[in-house]
C-alpha cells in the first residue's frame, strides 16, 4: 500500500494554531486570576495535554498516519497519565502519617488487654457505708488506703 504525504488544509493549519493561542492565554488568565486551589495542577495539565494533542494530531499529521504510530502514542500517553496520577497521589497524601506506630496491630492489642486485666472492676472500687459506720475519717482514710495498695501488689 502506498503511503504519501498527507496535506493538510491552510483553514484546519490557522484554526488549530488559533486554538493553540486560545489555550495559551487561557493558561495565563488561569494562572493569573483563577485560584482552583488543590485543582490547579491538573487544570494546568489538562490545558497542556490539549494543546500537545493538538501539535500531535494537526501539525505532526498523526490524524493521516498510520494507526500503529496512534496506537503506540496512546499507549504511551495512557501510562504516562498513570504515572502522573500515582505522583500526584503520593505527593498528595505524603506527611500524612499520624496514624503509624512502632509497633505492630498484634502487640498493641496485647498491651490493651493487660492495661484491661489490670483496671480493678468497679466491685473492688466500691466502698459499702456500713462498713465505716462509727469510724472517723483518719480511720476511713487509712482503711481505703490500705485496700489500694492491697490491690497494688504483685500477684504471685
Amino acid at each position: 500500500m502506498a503511503h504519501g504525504h498527507h496535506i493538510i488544509p491552510k483553514k484546519t493549519l490557522f484554526s488549530v494554531f488559533a486554538a493553540l493561542i486560545g489555550l495559551t492565554l487561557l493558561t495565563v488568565i488561569t494562572a493569573l486570576t483563577i485560584d482552583f486551589g488543590v485543582l490547579e495542577i491538573p487544570v494546568a495539565l489538562a490545558i497542556a495535554s490539549t494543546k500537545a494533542l493538538l501539535v500531535v494530531i494537526f501539525f505532526m499529521a498523526l490524524k493521516y498516519d498510520n494507526r500503529v504510530n496512534a496506537l503506540a502514542i496512546t499507549v504511551g500517553l495512557v501510562f504516562v497519565s498513570v504515572f502522573i496520577i500515582f505522583t500526584m497521589l503520593d505527593t498528595v497524601f505524603r506527611g500524612d502519617l499520624d496514624n503509624v506506630s512502632n509497633i505492630t496491630i498484634s502487640q498493641q492489642e496485647r498491651e490493651d488487654e493487660q492495661l484491661r486485666a489490670r483496671e480493678p472492676d468497679a466491685d473492688q472500687l466500691r466502698v459499702a457505708p456500713a462498713d465505716f459506720v462509727g469510724v472517723d475519717d483518719d480511720e476511713a482514710s487509712a482503711a481505703v488506703d490500705e485496700a489500694a495498695t492491697a490491690d497494688e501488689a504483685p500477684a504471685q
